[in-house]
């Protein structure tokens, strides 16, 4: 790490620069996360598929003031980040080319025994992390020093983390359950890392099995994979050594949840965590405390609260919107004193997210739904999650996703998209309608269904919601079975 550090101070880095790195996942991305933190200056991971055009934007609205990057998707954005000025470019392979260093040279040319560590404070910003941007413009989150370790030793606790844990790590490093939990909380607790470039259901079962990992991070996407690759198997894994599989980036579907302990033994830890906060809160570790469809309680150090329109309490097990506050929540928006100003009342961050305490259970956390996404219909509210869980529990059903559109009688109508079983493509979208008709309350019911091949999601896992409405205008059918009813 000394060496990348010294060929980043070589490049003009210090203390508080932005340093952009897009680069497919491999072991220089940590080398010069770590050296960027160690001089002082801020890190921000791009998803190596971003285009030129979401580069541009990401190097400018940061304030980046080095890009590091190899030859391929330089090439594809050369004349966009050679427009920006105030950005310098490193390439990791390949030699040195008009708009671009060699980081390969500088690492050549770099003194052995550089020793320029900066002793980050508490509340200087370590990462800056792009939220997904479904609506409106992507924003810079703040990540400060104080935000990361907080939610290390947080994580150490609740999972009883420890030197002996093997982690298969199979989670890009661009995001931060990839880059954050995975890989820092496994380095600050000592243990071992199987790094996997890209995820594969076949050589993740294999790895598993054969380094005697502890320890799997996944989004629900790789476990239903998990599960496909399991069925086709004569023989299963052998999974004595691992100790506990966690779940997060999206909501975990009941049917998941069982269809992987019934096949496995194991139950999946699912916790709770977004870009502005880290984590937030977690199952228990002892499996038998893990309940589907429940987020867990808040971790160490994390208060939440579930707040009504007025910003008081709610009841225990009524709807609100989660708040809380910690040393995890980060410092607020770059360059969007509105944006981050609107995000917080009174020291706690609304999270967007709306969910409920179970009385009964000391304040178990369940999430319904995002804010954003809440469906009023005929002037009744629907939280897409509980018409998403009615579709799932039908045999036929793996997955869905509710939304409202506008109607013109009842101001949104709830719509729903299905992706079915392998071998129940013969169930028409009527039979699902009926379904729900028979558990839920009419206003609840969605007026039309589409059956599809797969839900939209983006590269961790998420459901990309916004992405549904051309379904039902007609633009994206070609794979699709939708009925009007």
């Amino acid at each position: 790490m000394e060496r990348y550090a010294a060929a980043l101070h070589a490049s003009g880095v210090g203390k508080g620069d932005r340093v952009a790195i897009q680069l497919p996942k491999r072991m220089e991305v940590l080398f010069l996360h770590f050296a960027i933190l160690s001089l002082g200056a801020i890190t921000l991971p791009l998803n190596p598929s971003f285009r030129a055009g979401e580069v541009e934007y990401f190097l400018s609205d940061s304030g980046s003031s080095l890009f590091v990057t190899d030859e391929q998707r330089f090439a594809s954005a050369e004349s966009e980040v050679r427009g920006l000025r105030e950005v310098r470019t490193l390439l990791v392979d390949g030699a040195q080319r008009e708009g671009a260093d060699s980081l390969t040279e500088r690492l050549a040319r770099t003194p052995k025994g550089f020793s320029r560590a900066y002793p980050a404070g508490d509340d200087d910003v370590a990462l800056l992390c792009y939220t997904s941007g479904t609506t409106g413009r992507s924003k810079g989150a703040m990540i400060t020093h104080r935000n990361l370790i907080s939610n290390m030793l947080a994580l150490e606790a609740a999972w009883e983390w420890t030197a002996a844990d093997v982690l298969l790590h199979a989670l890009p490093l661009f995001h931060v359950h990839g880059l954050n939990v995975a890989a820092q909380g496994s380095l600050y607790a000592g243990s071992t890392l199987i790094m996997h470039e890209k995820f594969e259901a076949g050589r993740a079962w294999k790895a598993l099995e054969e380094e005697r990992c502890t320890l799997f991070m996944g989004v629900p996407t790789m476990y239903q994979r998990l599960m496909n690759e399991w069925e086709k198997r004569e023989r299963k894994p052998d999974l004595r050594a691992i100790r506990v599989f966690i779940s997060g980036s999206a909501p975990l579907t009941e049917n998941l949840f069982h269809q992987f302990e019934s096949a496995t033994g194991f139950r999946i830890l699912e916790r709770y965590g977004m870009t502005e906060t880290g984590m937030i809160a977690s199952n228990p570790i002892d499996p038998a405390e893990r309940k589907a469809k429940s987020v867990g309680y808040p971790l160490g150090g994390v208060t939440v609260r579930v707040v009504g329109e007025d910003g008081s309490d709610m009841p225990p097990g009524d709807v609100g919107e989660v708040w809380i506050r910690g040393d995890n929540v980060f410092r607020g928006y770059r360059g969007m004193p509105g944006k981050t100003q609107e995000s917080f009342v009174k020291g706690w961050f609304r999270t967007g997210d709306l969910g409920y305490q179970d009385p009964e259970d000391r304040g178990r956390l369940y999430l319904v739904g995002r804010a954003k996404e809440l469906i009023i219909t005929g002037g009744y509210n629907v939280y897409p999650k509980e018409v998403e869980t009615i579709l799932e529990s039908h045999e036929a059903v793996r997955e869905s996703a509710a939304i409202g559109l506008p109607d013109e009688e009842f101001g949104e109508k709830v719509v729903a998209v299905v992706v079915l079983k392998e071998g129940k493509g013969s169930l028409l979208p009527e039979a699902l309608v009926e379904h729900c008709k028979r558990r839920l309350a009419p206003f609840k019911c969605p007026k039309q269904i589409a059956i599809v091949a797969e839900l939209p999601r983006n590269a961790m896992g998420k459901i990309q919601k916004n992405r549904i409405p051309p379904i039902f205008l007609g633009e994206k059918l070609d794979e699709s079975n939708s009925r009007g009813v």
